[in-house]
């Protein structure tokens, strides 16, 4: 099944098994997001932001170092609790093999804690870097984070779902989900950023960009 067969599947499930008040405060966060009139991330052409965030282990990566190595394909998702943001890392590690045999690699960041991160990478077997940005400062000098609005906290609380605690930190933040392609020079060659949370980059894009380098 591709990511976008596995996608409109999330999509399916969510609408037949989730409330309509639930449905209809997070099809508002979207349209609210697509509607506001702003420019989301860092945008092609421009350089890529350096930064250095600890692994699932505790080990710390720098964006910079793993660009000496060779071109980068950097993406954020919303964590581990994200039916969509697990089916497109599953599908990336499925392409890993196709990455590196171009000379690239993927790195993932979320706003999650170490050990969420931890126990997520475990469960999905991924053997990329998956980085934990939890008090959103990459993801900020991204320009893909925002703050959970209230009526969004609302509905989850009550769920279990306490994103201030899974991601250890005080505030309700998350990015938007986001792909930036990265040369060895640091200048970002294409970028997606997606306001609307079920989309993902599809796998051979990314292929298709990193081709081109």
């Amino acid at each position: 099944m591709s990511l976008a067969q596995e996608l409109t599947k999330n999509k399916q499930e969510f609408t037949a098994h989730t409330p309509m008040e639930i449905q209809m405060a997070m099809f508002r966060q979207i349209r609210e997001q697509q509607e506001a009139g702003m420019v989301y991330g860092r945008q092609e052409g421009q350089k890529a932001k350096d930064f250095t965030l600890k692994n699932a282990l505790g080990e710390t990566v720098n964006l910079y170092d793993e660009l000496s190595k060779g071109p980068v394909v950097l993406t954020f998702y919303r964590g581990g609790w994200c039916p969509f943001c697990n089916s497109q890392l599953k599908a990336y590690q499925r392409l890993l093999p196709d990455i590196q045999a171009l000379g690239g690699q993927l790195i993932a960041v979320s706003p999650q804690s170490p050990d969420n991160t931890l126990s997520h990478q475990e469960k999905a077997e991924l053997t990329f870097q998956v980085l934990s940005d939890s008090h959103g400062l990459v993801a900020a000098i991204y320009n893909i984070l925002y703050d959970v609005p209230d009526y969004i906290q609302d509905i989850m609380k009550p769920m279990g779902m306490d994103l201030a605690e899974y991601n250890a930190t005080d505030r309700w933040i998350l990015p938007i989900p986001s792909t930036f392609m990265i040369d060895e020079s640091g200048i970002i060659r294409s970028a997606y950023v997606n306001p609307d949370f079920m989309q993902r980059l599809d796998p051979e894009s990314i292929l298709h960009e990193l081709r081109k380098l």
